[in-house]
């Protein structure tokens, strides 16, 4: 096999749980070939690098097999390298205070929570 469909080959490299989210992926222009974005029916042959956003954040891809099954996770992982940059650790809003302080005061509370989304 020489190509295939990019949103096959999402789904069959396990970075979409159904091969519709790839579609809808694809559509939304959250997938790109080699710095352009695409649409579902593109033909996608080895030795392309494919920026996609996933559930999972952001990945680049460089595929090195073709595959148009789903299969088994080893199978999935063999079809492409992840050139993924590791993410920044975060630091902790917990970090923000030392432990033993007592109560915080309602400045560092509002601190507190709008780290923590509330």
């Amino acid at each position: 096999m020489q190509s295939t469909r990019i949103d096959k080959w999402l789904w069959a490299a396990r970075m979409f749980k159904t091969r519709t989210l790839a579609t809808a992926n694809c559509d939304a222009g959250h997938v790109q070939i080699n710095g352009t974005t695409v649409k579902a029916s593109k033909k996608l042959s080895a030795g392309v690098t494919v920026n996609v956003l996933t559930l999972g954040g952001p990945r680049v891809l460089e595929v090195i097999a073709i595959g148009d099954k789903r299969g088994p996770v080893e199978a999935a992982q063999a079809l492409y390298i992840d050139h993924t940059p590791e993410p920044e650790p975060m630091e902790s809003p917990l970090d923000l205070r030392e432990r033993g302080l007592g109560r915080p005061t309602k400045r560092e509370r509002r601190k507190l929570g709008k780290v923590r989304g509330f």
